[in-house]
């Protein structure tokens, strides 16, 4: 099986995690950091804004089993695309929506999609798109945190409701569990 890979911002990483880690046809789920160096990809520097990185998570998915088109439809359900550097509490550029792209070919659906999107919110779509220079892996005990973590109050409180949402909306897209 051969995978792609995409790199996703959109709030907290833990939450963008947690859903496309239900997915069918992703492979795996990395929780990370892009937009700067990696002398600076480290969670208490990029949480203390000493840093120009976005907590993201990468996908790898089979595209046999879903496209790009839809590993985006998801994530502009899961996350609000309209509002600059902030998803509900989690504020500051860190928390940005943002889309490090591979390629041009990626680049072309990226776009396509923000163009259907933005006719679903009243207020500009806000997302940055980048090509990808770098990704780092976050420490691993941001790996997979709302299954590590399930009674801990972030998940309780923010990620179980983006969850129940993803899992009505994209019910034929889960994993069988």
């Amino acid at each position: 099986m051969s995978s792609k890979p995409i790199v996703l911002g959109g709030g907290c990483f833990w939450c963008l995690d947690a859903s496309f880690r239900l997915i069918e046809g992703v492979v795996s789920v990395t929780s990370g950091y892009s937009g700067d160096s990696k002398s600076t990809a480290d969670y208490y520097t990029v949480a203390s804004r000493a840093t120009n990185h976005a907590e993201v998570v990468k996908v790898e998915f089979d595209p046999k089993i879903i496209s790009l088109k839809e590993i985006l439809d998801i994530f502009w359900a899961i996350h609000d695309p309209t509002t600059l550097n902030r998803q509900g509490n989690d504020v500051g550029p860190e928390y940005r929506s943002v889309i490090f792209y591979f390629n041009s070919d990626e680049l072309k659906i990226i776009n396509q999609s923000i163009n259907e999107v933005q006719k679903l919110w009243p207020n500009p779509v806000v997302t940055q798109v980048e090509q990808l220079k770098e990704f780092y892996p976050a420490e691993p005990e941001h790996q997979n945190y709302f299954a590590n973590n399930p009674e801990q109050a972030y998940c309780q409180v923010i990620i179980n409701p983006k969850l129940s949402k993803l899992r009505e909306k994209f019910a034929s897209k889960l994993k069988e569990q």
